[in-house]
């Protein structure tokens, strides 16, 4: 039997900043891969290259040095316009401070990069209300980011990036702006929506965030120190 090739391969990473006429390693042979339906944490704290990570897993930057397979395509030798496709294609997005377009309605904001891909209204409905629904929003599509709580907004920005049915959901400290016990709330659904098969990558550096997920992985002046498995219930 051939084992399925991982939904994401990254080997030697390295990213460089020169600051002062010094140059600084944000990231440092960085090497590890994320398997289809997996949920894994990246941990660190400020200034460890989390971010910087991040970032690249994202395609939002390119390192200087290593290679990164995403879905099978080779992330780094694409153009920037294929890079875009990469972004609204194969990743949904969760930010900590949830990105939303305040004068759009929540569902306005779920179907938005839809309208990118260039479906039809019908189909773009469809999907965005199936995501609000998967989130248990249906009922606040016609709501605006002001008119719901913070853990509402932040389910509106996972539907959002549930709406593509992209191969992997990157949450950057997801639970960042909310308080513990909405914080707690989202976590759930994101082990919910793992547990149906969604490839989640979380970024945070907060211990009992991390041990939500099935996988860690420290990270500490851009280097992997370690990488441990979590058993949820």
């Amino acid at each position: 039997m051939i084992e399925e090739r991982p939904i994401v391969e990254i080997k030697n990473l390295s990213k460089f900043y020169k600051m002062g006429g010094e140059t600084l390693k944000a990231l440092d042979d960085v090497s590890f891969s994320v398997k289809k339906g997996d949920f894994v944490a990246i941990i660190g704290p400020s200034g460890s290259g989390k971010s910087t990570l991040m970032n690249m897993i994202g395609c939002l930057d390119l390192p200087d040095q290593g290679e990164y397979h995403l879905d099978g395509k080779d992330v780094f030798s694409l153009k920037n316009n294929d890079l875009a496709d990469v972004r609204n294609q194969k990743i949904g997005f969760i930010f900590q401070s949830f990105n939303l377009l305040p004068k759009q309605t929540a569902y306005e904001n779920v179907e938005l990069p839809l309208i990118y891909r260039g479906l039809s209204a019908a189909e773009r409905k469809e999907i965005a209300m199936s995501a609000l629904n998967k989130v248990g929003l249906a009922d606040r599509a016609d709501h605006r980011p002001t008119e719901l709580s913070g853990g509402q907004q932040q389910r509106v920005a996972i539907a959002r990036a549930l709406a593509g049915n992209p191969p992997i959901l990157l949450a950057d400290e997801p639970t960042g702006a909310l308080d513990s016990k909405t914080g707690k709330e989202v976590l759930k659904l994101m082990k919910e929506l793992n547990k149906q098969g969604h490839t989640i990558i979380l970024i945070t550096h907060d211990m009992d965030i991390a041990k939500q997920a099935k996988r860690i992985i420290r990270i500490h002046d851009g280097k992997i120190l370690a990488e441990k498995g979590v058993v949820f219930l």
